[in-house]
């Protein structure tokens, strides 16, 4: 049958996406290192253990854009 695969539309608002994601997980990263607040230290965590499998996803899913690399 048909495989499908990710309009260009898709796969240009996908890139966006994780382009965020990525530099928001960095951020997150790098700043657990310097913060001193218990409670921000601990959402920091959170957004780190949340969005890695979040962003393995959104990156398997892109692998079916129709782009040439």
């Amino acid at each position: 049958m048909f495989e499908k695969k990710l309009a260009l539309h898709e796969t240009m608002e996908f890139h966006e996406v994780i382009n965020f994601m990525t530099t928001s997980l960095l951020k997150s990263k790098l700043s657990q290192g310097v913060v001193f607040d218990d409670d921000l230290r601990a959402l920091l965590d959170k957004n780190v253990k949340l969005s890695t499998p979040a962003l393995q996803a959104m990156i398997k899913l892109y692998s079916k854009s129709e782009l040439e690399y």
